[in-house]
């Protein structure tokens, strides 16, 4: 009876843990971040808009790469949980696929960041060498 109770209260944390939700891309749809992204003028702004998008796709990469390894391990026993595995196999292939999908947004909105910076950088510095050739005629 004591084993059966154990066993139910780990498998219950084990899926709790597979459904965590995925709030640390979540927070980039907060009104915060989405003010942000809309007042960002300078070079630095859209840099660090980058780098934040960056960490963040690192971030859904590694929780990619568990999913993955745990649908392995589902695929690989699912004779441990008897009927569940298939629902266990498609809830964590499905996470998987979100994490995936949450990183390639994040890598493509960190390379439109990096190209506003860049084109910004080139501006300035055009701006400031037609300064300093108007200011010496």
């Amino acid at each position: 009876m004591m084993i059966n109770r154990s066993l139910a209260m780990i498998s219950t944390f084990g899926l709790l843990i597979a459904c965590a939700p995925m709030s640390r891309y979540e927070a980039v749809k907060s009104p915060a971040i989405l003010k942000a992204v809309q007042n960002a003028r300078t070079y630095g702004d859209h840099n660090a808009l980058a780098k934040r998008f960056e960490n963040l796709a690192k971030e859904m990469r590694m929780k990619a790469e568990e999913q993955k390894r745990l649908l392995e391990h589902y695929q690989e026993k699912s004779y441990l949980y008897g009927r569940e595995a298939q629902d266990r196999k498609s809830h964590t292939w499905a996470l998987m696929h979100r994490y995936e999908q949450a990183a390639k947004t994040s890598l493509s909105k960190a390379a439109a960041h990096r190209q506003m910076a860049a084109k910004l950088k080139q501006d300035d510095y055009g701006t400031f060498i037609r300064q300093t050739d108007n200011t010496r005629q």
